[in-house]
């Protein structure tokens, strides 16, 4: 799912049950650090989109490399923007920033012929067509309204509690 906002329903709903625990900038962050290979294969006129990064490896690395910035740069930008927040923990960062590789190569061997998820030990892609695009991107879209259902409910019960 190249360029998608598809992947963030997930990401949603993992904040909407994890709460301060998972850093959905981080999340987001390590969306874009994901998609820049096959960006660059993309303007290479590469057959192959998918590589090393979008592995069981390369999301080790990427998260890593996105959990050590989700942390500092989202709250730089949520200050530079003045959106009022909460401190993001290093958990939260951490959190937020490897179940985003690891679900965008979930979500990318269901749909894309070229992934090899479990690279160097095998070229196999068992996820691939698991289930349908359609059902794969309502799953994804319903992990987003998980997400409003969950934020209308904390908002509602904060509101009634400082009455």
């Amino acid at each position: 799912m190249p360029f998608t906002p598809f992947h963030l329903g997930p990401g949603a709903a993992m904040k909407a049950v994890g709460g301060r625990h998972v850093s959905f900038m981080a999340f987001g962050g390590a969306q874009v650090l994901m998609d820049i290979e096959p960006l660059v294969r993309m303007i290479a006129a590469s057959d192959i989109l998918h590589g090393p990064t979008h592995s069981l490896p390369g999301a080790l690395l990427v998260g890593a490399l996105a959990a050590l910035s989700g942390k500092p740069v989202s709250e730089f930008v949520l200050r530079l923007l003045r959106i009022p927040h909460q401190a993001i923990s290093w958990l939260a960062s951490c959190t937020g920033a490897f179940l985003g590789t690891f679900s965008h190569v979930f979500l990318d061997a269901i749909m894309h012929g070229d992934m090899q998820p479990w690279w160097p030990l095998s070229g196999a892609n068992p996820f691939l067509g698991l289930v349908s695009l359609r059902t794969l991107h309502l799953a994804c879209v319903a992990g987003a309204a998980l997400w409003l259902v969950a934020d209308a409910w904390r908002r509602f019960r904060q509101g009634r509690q400082r009455r």
